[in-house]
């Protein structure tokens, strides 16, 4: 049987960040060299610490936010970017992924392959909420970046 502490510091090590993998300056305070190589750094910990990636888990958070940073200040900078989105699509936050990987452009096959992700998710989503012309819109724009089963199938629904 659990006593209460117990359950306490289970539920406690469940989305907590060790004292020592906190940096002491918030991002905005550092350069953007810095902001990405701590987002990579907190990504790599996100990994190993969480079985499914999301945005609000405690590490997830400070790679997308560090990696925000580092791409706000040098915007041209294409790795900078590249990585945020990747971001966004890991920690499956759609929209900001969909619009991240439409910021970049010319995107290399793999970049293709999660940008259609995004886009996929965002028109199952719009479908369920009954917006075909959204969905469409999405759909479109997925299979221009690469084709997919998801978008497939989504394009005969809207059909």
């Amino acid at each position: 049987m659990l006593t209460a502490f117990a359950l306490t510091g289970l539920a406690a090590a469940q989305d907590s960040t060790p004292a020592d993998t906190m940096e002491m300056a918030g991002p905005a305070a550092m350069s953007a060299s810095e902001n990405f190589a701590k987002a990579q750094e907190y990504a790599v910990q996100a990994d190993v610490a969480y079985p499914v990636p999301f945005y609000d888990r405690t590490l997830w958070k400070a790679a997308v936010d560090h990696s925000y940073y580092a791409a706000s200040m040098e915007a041209g900078n294409r790795d900078y970017n590249a990585y945020l989105a990747q971001l966004y699509t890991k920690t499956q936050w759609w929209i900001n992924a969909y619009n991240a990987w439409g910021r970049l452009g010319t995107l290399s096959d793999q970049e293709k392959q999660w940008a259609s992700l995004s886009a996929a998710k965002l028109a199952y989503l719009a479908l369920q909420r009954g917006d075909t012309a959204t969905a469409r819109m999405y759909v479109d724009q997925g299979m221009a970046w690469a084709d997919s089963a998801s978008l497939q199938s989504i394009m005969k629904r809207l059909q």
